[in-house]
């Protein structure tokens, strides 16, 4: 690369850059870690996790056996005949206190898939959360270099701005001694206008990228966002391109959609055992204590003179349940088939977005190369055509169709610098490299 373009790559990548992170600055990862703290969709994973992980104790509390206590309070009254013509009413009142418990012995083995579905559908959940914060990182990700652009822009447009009213005041002074025409005056009168609307533009779409950010935090509207602008470096992404076959089966090792698909399709594997339990017998013992405790308006409260202690056993052999078992059994199997085919879905994307992150690099390197041949090639012209238009030497119109040049290929060059810088990011991100700038 010859020397001048060296020193114009520089003055372009460093027209924006700070000497310093201020401390006010947000900086890519100050966003992402206030993200991931208040984002409401990651907090309700978080609720998701703490339920799954309840659900799981449960499961678990099956294993052992249930006790119960009772109170059981009657009153009751009966007319007891005293003569022939006259009798009482005399009550009755009755307590009945007992402790039962029950334990199941056998069901199926039905309790056992529960508890190992429970801790399945856990990791499941801890994945699904995983898989929402990349989410959310992503589109910080994308929202935060959206604003950096959005930023240059409202530069690039000011100072373009900036150099035409200095334009316009040489036109001014030109037409006033008769050097020029008053048509090459209005002519960069009209190309300020133009420009003053283009910033206009530029700011307003900075405002909404600004705000599609602080949204994405989670913070207040008016929060005054200050975004610290990294050393940006293009040039440094050219010589590397990964492989998209390297790059996928990183991605199937690391990647939490893929390992939450493998655990569901596990857990509806688990789901066939359990429902199936249901063909077998069911064997449950149970046992008790109870105690009474009775009065009367005419005798004295009595207890009675010892407890009573009861022992059971219970055996359910299922015959015929109107093929609801079968049903469930069916059921079961084909929610297995979705959740085989739901991972299989999933790997495919998963495959899809690699290769056309992979293609995006390839093509964000060309476009950024072209552009910055471009770019120093209409820099070179306009230096040379404003050099001119001082001397007298074009026209307005001229020199005006030269700088448009620059605008267009300015503009574009600073698209595809940031493309390439989002293209490699995600390459990044799926090869499990942390996203930072």
């Amino acid at each position: 690369m010859k020397p001048m373009k060296i020193l114009l790559l520089a003055l372009l990548i460093n027209h924006t850059t700070a000497a310093a992170t201020p401390d006010s600055a947000w900086t890519l990862e100050k966003c992402i870690s206030y993200a991931l703290n208040n984002n409401i969709q990651v907090r309700k994973a978080g609720v998701t996790i703490h339920i799954s992980e309840a659900n799981a104790v449960q499961a678990r509390s099956s294993r052992y056996p249930s006790v119960n206590a009772g109170v059981n309070q009657n009153y009751s009254w009966n007319n007891q005949q005293v003569t022939i013509t006259s009798g009482n009413l005399v009550g009755y009142a009755g307590t009945n206190i007992s402790v039962n418990s029950n334990f199941v012995v056998f069901n199926g083995f039905k309790i056992n898939g529960q508890v190992k579905q429970s801790k399945v559908n856990l990791e499941a959940v801890k994945y699904d959360a995983e898989t929402t914060k990349e989410s959310i990182t992503l589109n910080i990700l994308n929202a935060y270099l959206q604003v950096l652009y959005a930023e240059e822009q409202v530069k690039n447009s000011r100072k373009q701005v900036e150099l035409t009213e200095q334009q316009l005041e040489l036109s001014s002074e030109r037409l006033n001694l008769g050097a020029s025409s008053r048509s090459d005056y209005l002519q960069v009168k009209s190309q300020l206008a133009s420009e003053k609307q283009t910033l206009a533009t530029a700011e307003s779409t900075l405002a909404m990228d600004r705000i599609t950010l602080i949204q994405l935090m989670e913070l207040p509207a008016d929060t005054a966002l200050i975004v610290y602008h990294p050393s940006l470096e293009p040039l440094s992404l050219l010589s590397y391109h990964p492989r998209a076959d390297s790059v996928y089966q990183l991605a199937l090792a690391i990647k939490p959609q893929v390992k939450s698909a493998a655990f569901n399709k596990e857990s509806a594997r688990l789901n066939v055992k359990i429902v199936k339990a249901d063909y077998y017998p069911s064997l449950s013992l149970s046992a008790g204590l109870g105690m009474n405790f009775a009065a009367s308006g005419q005798t004295q409260a009595s207890f009675d003179d010892q407890i009573n202690p009861t022992v059971g056993v219970s055996l359910n052999i299922p015959i015929y349940q109107n093929y609801k078992v079968k049903s469930n059994v069916n059921i079961a199997k084909l929610n297995t088939s979705n959740a085989e085919l739901d991972e299989a879905n999933i790997r495919n994307q998963l495959r899809k977005s690699i290769e056309q992150g992979a293609q995006d690099v390839v093509s964000s390197c060309r476009e950024y190369e072209s552009g910055l041949e471009q770019y120093n090639a209409a820099y070179e012209s306009y230096l040379v055509a404003d050099e001119k238009f001082r001397q007298g030497l074009i026209s307005s119109v001229d020199f005006l169709v030269q700088k448009t040049n620059l605008i267009v290929a300015e503009g574009t060059l600073l698209q595809s610098k940031y493309k390439l810088i989002f293209s490699r990011k995600i390459l990044d991100f799926y090869s499990g490299i942390p996203i930072t700038i």
